[in-house]
């Protein structure tokens, strides 16, 4: 499946829901489902930062991870976004405050997952669903309490 590395505390808040639009500086055709996967740098995030500007603890954040799935439905160029059929497809996305282009990537039905420890890459990448679920269940079998 396809994935796609995000800063903190930005792919937390898409996996939280409170971000609908990435925003890049290219354009995809690709539609479908989506791994949202944490970046394992800090660069976005100040030195004293607690996260309370994002409501989000750092301390919650989760680095070098899978922590989502989505489904990527649109990628709409900034400059299309007042343009009627491209409100009233997504009446809410002018005003989202994430808007801010060049390409919003529209995202859809999101659902966290993990983390699971995962490397990430530039661009749109590839993740074995597999190995990912050899992953998930390690992590798992890690967390669960001794009995």
């Amino acid at each position: 499946m396809k994935a796609l590395t995000i800063c903190q505390p930005y792919a937390e808040l898409i996996a939280r829901g409170k971000k609908r639009v990435e925003n890049r500086e290219w354009m995809t055709g690709y539609r479908g489902p989506l791994y949202i996967h944490a970046g394992k740098s800090r660069d976005w995030l100040n030195a004293d930062d607690d996260g309370k500007e994002y409501g989000i603890p750092v301390s919650a954040m989760a680095f070098g991870a899978v922590i989502a799935i989505a489904t990527l439905v649109d990628c709409v160029h900034i400059d299309r976004v007042d343009q009627p059929h491209v409100a009233a497809k997504y009446p809410w996305l002018k005003e989202h405050e994430h808007t801010e282009g060049t390409w919003c990537w529209i995202l859809d039905k999101v659902s966290p997952l993990g983390p699971w420890p995962w490397r990430g890459a530039q661009g749109l990448f590839d993740i074995d669903d597999e190995e990912l679920n050899r992953v998930a269940n390690r992590e798992l079998a890690i967390a669960e309490p001794a009995k």
